[in-house]
């Protein structure tokens, strides 16, 4: 091998060993940076053959990522079932403070406290202040119910607001995915700043909505909302919009209802069913379906709404049946508004004008009993009768029941939310044993590349320094 071959081989290792030397550090000067896969520069051997002028060496290949794609679906997989049970339980929390299930004024104590004072009326129905506690009790009651119904209402409204805050947020990963997918397409595939920035935004999406990626052979990233959404193709990508409104038809005696959340796609098309999963499919479900069920629907009056009428409805055909006096039949207590089935609780009220000497104590019968209504009232905290149950039970069991429920579906949330945290860390330590820099690892790298480059510049001067000296032996002579 001449010297010049030699020179040049050296001059190519140099250059090698400094380009692995810059790739190394690199790495650990991004040890920290979001979504940053290590990097390894390929060092080449060059084809070694004397006889046909091929001298060997080594060369600079290509700066490969060890990013693997499956450990990222994990990552992003895990990010989607954590943002869905994270919100599940913020939300549901909020559900069941504003069920008020324990407050002295909420509805299982006011209604307790309307059947003690039936009981005490029932000693005594001619009784004013008996009589006065009746009324001041049942205010309590309705009060109580509209307050229920007014703080699941707020939930509603912050729960709508998010829902429309979590779409925003969609679409702006969107089009930073968009935007990235333009510099790819511009020439900067193999920048690992590029790569870090696309796998975090990623990520960051998983936490809202469900999704799928797939990478194109020009390297940008295809995102799908449940793989049937896009939500970016190439430099594009399309917007998501959230619908708050009543729905198309209502059904005959109920012409107003709650209003649901839907998502529509960028041609207006719903695509509701396909967000099942992140805060954003969380979030869909508190407000069609908890919410819903409580403050009513379409399909549904809610049950609270359902309570409040079964519960006023009752009171008042007790003592509608009974007699103030002999000969003059009983009026209502409550009152509420009859036009909308889902607006029962945020309407219940005393009857107006409603007095206590108005109350009707007397069963007319037969057979005649002067306090048998108040008894009757009375009986409804602990019902006999299958006329003053709701879904056959007492009134205050049904509120306690339907507040349970929410009480398990937040318990199950809280702990899908642990088990997700685990599984969440589990999927990222596994990416960081495939793809995370190993500051040991690289240490050690940037040891041995050093070392190596040293190594050929110091051949690299002797060598120079024989061609130097062959140089000056072919000098002529004077």
């Amino acid at each position: 091998m001449s010297l010049l071959a030699s020179l040049t081989n050296t001059s190519s290792a140099l250059d090698a060993f400094d380009r692995a030397v810059i790739v190394t550090q690199n790495n650990v000067a991004n040890s920290s940076t979001p979504g940053f896969a290590t990097q390894q520069l390929d060092l080449d051997a060059m084809p070694f053959d004397p006889s046909a002028g091929l001298d060997g060496g080594v060369e600079a290949g290509n700066v490969e990522s060890s990013r693997n794609e499956f450990a990222e679906a994990a990552v992003d997989r895990a990010q989607t079932s954590l943002g869905t049970a994270t919100q599940q339980s913020s939300s549901l929390t909020a559900v069941q403070n504003a069920l008020n299930l324990s407050a002295a004024n909420g509805i299982p104590a006011t209604l307790g406290a309307l059947f003690s004072s039936f009981s005490a009326w029932s000693q005594d129905p001619t009784n004013e202040a008996d009589q006065q506690g009746v009324i001041t009790s049942a205010q309590a009651v309705a009060q109580s119910f509209q307050t229920t119904d007014a703080s699941l209402q707020q939930v509603q409204q912050d729960t709508q607001s998010q829902i429309g805050q979590a779409v925003d947020q969609i679409n702006a990963y969107a089009q930073q995915l968009a935007s990235y997918n333009a510099q790819i397409q511009n020439g900067d595939r193999s920048d690992p700043a590029l790569d870090a920035q696309i796998h975090n935004t990623l990520e960051n999406l998983g936490q809202i909505v469900n999704f799928t990626t797939a990478v194109q052979t020009d390297g940008t990233f295809t995102v799908l909302v449940d793989g049937q959404t896009p939500l970016v193709i190439g430099n594009q990508s399309y917007s998501l919009t959230s619908q708050i409104a009543d729905p198309a038809s209502l059904p005959a005696g109920n012409p107003v209802v709650p209003p649901s959340a839907s998502i529509l796609d960028t041609s207006g098309r719903d695509v509701t069913a396909q967000v099942t999963g992140g805060s954003l499919g969380a979030l869909l479900q508190t407000n069609n379906q908890v919410l819903a069920s409580l403050l009513g629907d379409a399909n549904q009056p809610g049950t609270l709404n359902q309570l409040a009428q079964t519960f006023a409805d009752r009171v008042n055909g007790l003592l509608m049946a009974g007699n103030i006096s002999d000969g003059v039949p009983g009026v209502a207590l409550f009152s509420y508004d009859t036009t909308n089935a889902t607006n029962t609780a945020a309407t219940l009220t005393l009857a107006p004008g409603m007095t206590g000497d108005q109350l009707a104590a007397i069963d007319p019968g037969p057979p005649y009993v002067s306090n048998g209504t108040a008894l009757s009232l009375a009986g409804l905290a602990n019902p006999q009768d299958p006329a003053d149950e709701i879904n056959n039970t007492s009134y205050v069991n049904f509120f306690g029941n339907l507040a349970a429920d929410v009480g398990s579906q937040l318990s199950a949330a809280t702990d899908q939310q642990n088990i997700q945290q685990q599984v969440l860390t589990q999927a990222q330590s596994q990416r960081q044993q495939i793809s995370g820099v190993s500051l040991d690892e690289q240490a050690a790298l940037l040891v041995q590349y050093q070392r190596a480059y040293q190594a050929n510049a110091q051949l690299f001067a002797v060598l120079n320094g024989l061609t130097q000296t062959a140089v000056n032996m072919l000098q002529p002579l004077t």
